[in-house]
């Protein structure tokens, strides 16, 4: 039996077909729940190989903890089965990214996309690899080398559409990089994705009462959406960036936090804003606190590096040194192992912690050093633009604080200049 893109699904049947493409729809938009989906596909078809391979990647791809064990079971279920090369392809990708092998996991899946460049799920999660190993060339080139078989006749151009606009403007073509994404959201008002990757480009370039706009505007991301925390997050970003510190606090009491969520990349999102927050003289009460605590499950991890930052910001803020002495215990197990994490913690993630700790403590000349050491290569432990933006703020900030007046004066310059550039011409 084949797909809608006329690819074989080994093991299929027509009510586990209709369930799959269902499962692999929800997934592109990051809407409702593609996990369950994917379980009734299993259900309807136990031998349905691409169930298995949506499962493990729906498990890897939000860097829970608790999801590695789950993928690894779909892995070895799928395994049993009769499977094609693309599948194949597909589950030694998985393995790959099960053994913490990042890049060779994404390496697997552009040799995939060559192969088989309508295989949109291929696509996506090997984006979703490029962004956790910030690589922002592969995050636009792993698109760009399939576009011209994809078309609006093929299911899913929405999605190729608007993973391009966001690899586009992580490598600084706005123009395109907004075109792209609005068409896609156009197509499809609930892909999450597109609606994200405008909202990146209006970040960018200083755009705020646009951003503010065009994420009002838009009520197809907020319903149903496992984006919508970081969308939301995106909203208050340009709120925060106008002053308006209120609505920044009424969106993290609302929609972001307000449902307290356990998920780590909606802690992250936490994290990040109250940071801001406090950079600027913010009080934020005792939000940290109760933040802290949805991160504790997460501090001996020691997975992903910049889950671990995000992890300390909460633990430092909140006062937990037990917490955060097991952070930084887990990042120095993590930087000893043979995995691509040990590289992230090593280059990145320790010495940004350190910084973020140093910080809080008050020793704002060594975290004016230690952020200094790793401004250049911080792309290195994942996150987009935007996201990694909180390193340069803090560094700001230490300068200040530390009495370096004149760096302080230089960095306020570099980036008044940055956004002068990258603001559109008119």
């Amino acid at each position: 039996m084949k797909d809608t893109t006329g690819y074989e699904l080994s093991g299929c049947n027509a009510m586990a077909l209709d369930l799959i493409e269902r499962g692999l729809h929800e997934f592109r938009c990051y809407s409702h729940d593609p996990v369950a989906t994917a379980d009734a596909a299993l259900a309807a078809a136990p031998e349905l190989v691409m169930g298995h391979v949506l499962r493990g990647w729906l498990h890897l791809l939000g860097t829970e903890p608790a999801g590695l064990p789950v993928a690894r079971e779909a892995l070895a279920a799928a395994r049993t089965l009769p499977h094609n090369d693309r599948e194949a392809r597909h589950l030694h990708a998985i393995e790959q990214l099960c053994d913490g092998r990042w890049r060779a996991a994404g390496r697997m899946l552009e040799d995939l996309s060559t192969e088989y460049p309508l295989d949109a799920l291929a696509l996506q999660a090997g984006q979703q690899i490029d962004f956790f190993t910030g690589d922002s060339r592969m995050l636009r080139d792993r698109i760009a080398r399939v576009y011209p078989a994809w078309s609006r006749q093929v299911p899913g151009w929405h999605a190729v559409l608007g993973m391009y606009a966001f690899g586009l403007e992580e490598t600084g073509d706005y123009l395109r990089a907004e075109r792209y994404g609005r068409e896609a959201v156009e197509l499809e008002p609930a892909d999450g994705w597109a609606q994200h990757a405008v909202a990146h480009v209006m970040e960018m370039q200083g755009r705020r009462d646009e951003g503010v706009r065009w994420m009002r505007g838009n009520p197809g991301w907020q319903r149903d959406s496992f984006l919508a925390v970081h969308n939301w997050w995106h909203l208050a970003l340009y709120h925060l960036e106008l002053g308006d510190h209120a609505t920044v606090l009424e969106l993290f009491d609302g929609p972001i936090d307000g449902h307290r969520p356990t998920l780590l990349m909606e802690l992250i999102d936490g994290s990040a804003l109250l940071w801001r927050l406090q950079l600027r003289g913010v009080d934020v009460g005792a939000r940290w606190q109760s933040l802290a605590e949805r991160w504790a499950p997460a501090a001996e991890a020691g997975n992903y590096a910049f889950n671990g930052l995000h992890a300390a910001m909460a633990f430092a803020a909140a006062g937990r040194d037990d917490l955060l002495r097991s952070v930084l215990e887990a990042q120095a197990a993590a930087a000893l192992r043979d995995d691509d994490n040990a590289a992230f913690t090593r280059e990145a993630g320790a010495p940004a912690t350190q910084a973020v700790v140093a910080f809080v403590d008050g020793r704002y000349a060594q975290a004016v050093d230690l952020l200094r050491s790793i401004r250049s290569q911080a792309h290195r432990f994942g996150g987009s633009h935007a996201q990694r933006d909180l390193l340069d703020q803090t560094l700001v900030a230490a300068a200040h604080k530390a009495g370096q007046t004149a760096l302080a004066r230089a960095l306020l310059t570099e980036r008044s200049l940055l956004a002068e550039q990258r603001r559109p011409a008119h």
